[in-house]
């Protein structure tokens, strides 16, 4: 299992950076800084592709609010097999939230190969499977 590095400092042609934001796309801090400055994040668009990031809404919310934008997110990355994308710590930063919340919104990206989830994510989540067993 490889899993999104702690500090992404550059990315291969393919590889999408994936952070989280707010709806009002303001990439002040954070994850959302290192994509506005080094991966093509846009000032103003808080939600989608944008150069090589991909911004998933954390600000607005409960961790409710979080998933449908989670769900589009492994729904895109289905589709774009051909691109690598490597999962932040959404939500666990500004926003708030901790790993154990914002984890099991990425469940099902668990078996996809192109994305690379925080490890801490990663153990929340097969915990939690073991525990369906």
């Amino acid at each position: 299992m490889k899993y999104t590095p702690e500090n992404i400092t550059s990315l291969e042609e393919d590889d999408i950076f994936v952070f989280g934001s707010n709806l009002a796309g303001m990439h002040a801090g954070g994850a959302a800084r290192v994509a506005y400055e080094r991966f093509g994040a846009i000032w103003g668009q808080g939600v989608g592709i944008q150069g090589q990031s991909y911004a998933i809404p954390t600000m607005q919310g409960g961790v409710d609010t979080i998933k449908p934008y989670v769900d589009d997110f492994i729904k895109l990355a289905r589709e774009w097999d051909q691109n690598t994308f490597y999962v932040t710590r959404i939500g666990c930063g500004i926003a708030g939230f901790t790993d154990e919340e914002i984890a099991p919104l990425f469940a099902d990206a668990l078996e996809l190969y192109n994305v690379r989830l925080p490890e801490s994510f990663v153990k929340i989540i097969e915990r939690n499977n073991d525990g369906k067993g």
